[in-house]
């Protein structure tokens, strides 16, 4: 299959292959040691939640991804695998994330969490898919990449959105990178835009890896403030973080379009919970230090969850927000 170069077909390309129109079962690859570049098909798992995904456990699934390699530079280059968030992959917003970093020299790998599992939006029922499920993908990606000879393994980078922005948080997290990755490899940069904070998971260690959280001031799906706490938890386990807050931005500040008021949109702003992973999961609330075992974390979300938020790009934003990951990259991974 020939290298996809539109942004704007990547999206038709992995419905496709993960209909099976473009791929059929047997085209589920292991490795892309054979330099293969385009629409991929590969194995991740499907885990309930935290537990599992520390364990290694969850149904074996096929997902699907779209590689992009820049021109060719004489050397392995390195390559960021881009997360969506719970609203899919978006017109205008991950595929013009990849072009930008193709063009600074940075191949791309564009996961589709959703198609292949019969999703189309998790922004109104988030309990659709686990967001471990979506951190063993990004792992899955991290593996199958690391594979390919064009790709340098100890420069690959995660990012994502929303949803996903949680993805490049939780895989700096050691608990989940043991248990989907077996201790293997590891991202060497994290970039989250407007992640959810509100419900952060703890861990005795990270990676080390340099975070980068681009937020937006007046996001009220994913209140900046929540992830501004959290980064000073990362730093205090020896994660260097940059957090950059765009004034009057709201959630999705680099998509096209916009702000528009989402009234089914579930959020957790209203959610204020610590989830120390281990030994086990434990909530440990902010309000009160007071304790929510593992049992009861339902009931606690039942009670904090809302619905309604607001999504709209922000051109001031999304120009910062492009230096900054510009920056970043040129630092972290040298393109």
């Amino acid at each position: 299959m020939r290298r996809i170069r539109s942004a704007g077909m990547i999206m038709a390309v992995l419905t496709a292959v993960a209909a099976g129109t473009s791929a059929a079962a047997d085209d589920i690859r292991s490795n892309l040691a054979d330099g293969y570049a385009g629409a991929v098909r590969f194995r991740s798992s499907t885990p309930a939640g935290p537990s599992d995904l520390m364990a290694g456990r969850g149904p074996e699934t096929a997902i699907a991804g779209e590689l992009r390699l820049p021109p060719a530079a004489g050397r392995p280059v390195p390559l960021m695998i881009i997360s969506h968030g719970s609203g899919g992959i978006l017109p205008g917003r991950e595929g013009a994330w990849a072009d930008r970093l193709l063009a600074q020299g940075v191949a791309t790998f564009v996961l589709d969490s959703f198609t292949p599992r019969g999703i189309r939006s998790t922004g109104d029922d988030q309990s659709q898919l686990s967001t471990a499920a979506s951190v063993a993908d990004a792992f899955a990606a991290l593996r199958i990449a690391a594979t390919h000879p064009a790709i340098d393994p100890a420069r690959i980078g995660v990012m994502g959105f929303s949803k996903g922005g949680q993805v490049a948080l939780y895989t700096a997290l050691e608990p989940f990178r043991k248990g989907a990755n077996g201790g293997r490899e590891r991202f060497a940069l994290h970039v989250a835009l407007y992640a959810s904070c509100s419900l952060p998971y703890h861990s005795t260690a990270t990676t080390k890896a340099p975070i980068v959280m681009l937020l937006g001031g007046a996001d009220d799906y994913t209140p900046a403030a929540h992830c501004a706490r959290y980064a000073e938890w990362f730093r205090q386990r020896g994660s260097a973080v940059q957090v950059r807050v765009f004034d009057g931005a709201h959630h999705g500040f680099d998509a096209p379009g916009a702000v528009r008021r989402l009234n089914n949109a579930q959020t957790a702003r209203e959610c204020g919970l610590d989830i120390e992973l281990e030994p086990t999961p434990t909530g440990r609330r902010w309000s009160d230090g007071g304790t929510v075992a593992n049992t009861a974390m339902g009931e606690y979300l039942r009670g904090c969850m809302r619905r309604g938020a607001s999504f709209g790009g922000d051109a001031a934003a999304l120009a910062g927000a492009i230096d900054e990951v510009r920056a970043a990259v040129a630092q972290h991974l040298r393109p």
